[in-house]
């Protein structure tokens, strides 16, 4: 029954064969180069017709790698693979080998599954004059969407049902905005996404106490996003109260964070949900936060550093480090009082 509903409900892949995969990747096929492919599915649950994979990479320790028995018993019609796992594949498959399996599913999922083009302006849409279009006809916005005059929309802009998109803010070429996500005084890279409701560029949590009362502090600064951002939903990232907020290249903002006034994340960064780095706080490049970890305002954070989930961090991370813990330290430091902890805890 699971399988059925699946079938009727799940998504649908647009039908392609192996040797089309084999010629666009650059994949060697082995098999019948006719092969459909009507889906993708894991190895242990795929069906004839569909393609799964299997892999023994290990690109980080979240990867897991399957026994080979789950190979043998697969009942998929194609399987991307390893050079080293052709003889354990199931005599009669099609088979597209490569040294990177996960690196090449990520490639094929977007053939197969990729969105139906979406083109022009709603007519329930709300689009003042003297919004600028770079190439308006390769553009996207749906009902009830807005968007203010002066905003620049560059070549192939889509923005979904329900978006808000303000005076002053540039989305590049390429960039989709989801539904309810809210944008000023904003400039977003190119091939970035911002997902549903997200808010980005409102004023930070900046005040000031004044006799007694807190007093805020007008922002004026703007949020710059750099090219292939994601923003997850429900996520802020806020404008600068002077100085910009900055997030560099590439970099991944998970659901439910929030990114204070005039931060700057580097290039290649994962933020897991939760995090929240205050004001002022700087990320170097291709850095890790686990899911709920908080960083002080001012903290400084050196490239390729590590931080667990659920740390608190109020002290300089140097560069290549992993830390963890409340306060956080190095993990070798908190795993060695966790240890003791757990050792004398009577």
């Amino acid at each position: 029954m699971r399988n059925l509903l699946r079938m009727i409900f799940g998504p649908r892949g647009t039908k392609t064969t192996a040797g089309e995969l084999a010629k666009k990747f650059g994949l060697e096929l082995r098999g019948n180069p006719n092969e459909p492919v009507r889906g993708v599915a894991p190895i242990a649950d795929a069906r004839a017709g569909q393609l799964a994979f299997y892999s023994t990479e290990r690109n980080s320790n979240a990867f897991k790698i399957l026994p080979i028995e789950v190979l043998h018993k697969t009942k998929a019609t194609v399987i991307l693979l390893q050079p080293e796992q052709i003889n354990d594949a199931p005599e009669g498959t099609t088979l597209l080998i490569t040294n990177s399996p996960r690196g090449n599913i990520v490639k094929i999922l977007g053939e197969i599954y990729r969105e139906k083009p979406r083109f022009g302006i709603s007519y329930f849409a709300s689009v003042e004059r003297g919004v600028f279009f770079r190439k308006k006809r390769s553009n996207y916005i749906g009902q009830f969407a807005t968007v203010e005059r002066g905003a620049v929309l560059e070549e192939g802009v889509k923005i979904y049902p329900g978006a808000f998109i303000g005076r002053n803010v540039v989305l590049r070429s390429g960039t989709v905005v989801y539904s309810g996500a809210h944008i000023e005084n904003a400039t977003i890279g190119s091939n970035c996404v911002i997902n549903a409701n997200a808010v980005i560029g409102k004023d930070g949590f900046g005040y000031t106490r004044q006799e007694g009362k807190n007093v805020f502090i007008p922002h004026v600064g703007r949020v710059i996003l750099g090219d292939r951002v994601s923003v997850g939903s429900n996520s802020c990232v806020d404008r600068g109260a002077m100085t910009d907020t900055i997030v560099g290249d590439g970099t991944k903002i998970d659901n439910l964070c929030q990114i204070g006034h005039g931060v700057i994340v580097g290039k290649e960064c994962f933020l897991a949900s939760g995090v929240g780095l205050a004001g002022g706080v700087v990320v170097g490049d291709r850095v890790l936060i686990g899911g709920h970890a908080g960083v002080s305002n001012g903290i400084h954070i050196g490239d390729d550093a590590e931080i667990g989930a659920n740390s608190g961090v109020f002290r300089n991370i140097p560069a290549g480090s992993r830390w963890m813990g409340y306060p956080a330290g190095p993990g070798i430091e908190f795993l060695r009082h966790y240890a003791w902890l757990n050792k004398n805890a009577k």
